[in-house]
């Protein structure tokens, strides 16, 4: 009986148990990629990702691949999306620009329409 329950316990406790790893989750050649100027896995971009796996032996190109479309509508979208940014962007300090040649339009026209020292004090600032 004692070797039964002994046997139980193991194997509760083995299934109960969680496996646990302290190794590096870093991929394999990140660091290199990183330092050369590529992408962080060679699997984003590159002639492995962008150009077709096959071609026709007659010279006609390829379709491509849905892989190849999804990307291109992502550059493209991506491209789209940044000069928008970009024309909100020069909008905006258009704006921000001509609000503070306003303000300093405003803020002479209100010092020449000021009240003027008139008298002995006209007389002393010359």
């Amino acid at each position: 009986m004692a070797a039964s329950l002994r046997t139980v316990w193991f194997a509760v406790r083995r299934q109960t148990v969680r496996p646990f790893s302290s190794t590096c989750v870093t991929q394999a050649g990140r660091k290199w990629r990183l330092e050369n100027g590529l992408a962080l896995s060679g699997s984003e971009y590159g002639p492995m990702t962008d150009l077709p796996d096959w071609s026709f032996t007659d010279g006609r190109p390829t379709p491509p691949m849905k892989g190849q479309v999804r990307r291109q509508k992502e550059r493209e979208e991506f491209a789209r999306r940044t000069v928008n940014l970009n024309a909100e962007m020069d909008t905006g300090m258009r704006k921000w620009h001509e609000s503070l040649e306003a303000k300093k339009h405003n803020h002479e026209l209100l010092k020449a329409s000021t009240l003027k020292p008139k008298g002995e004090l006209l007389k002393n600032k010359k």
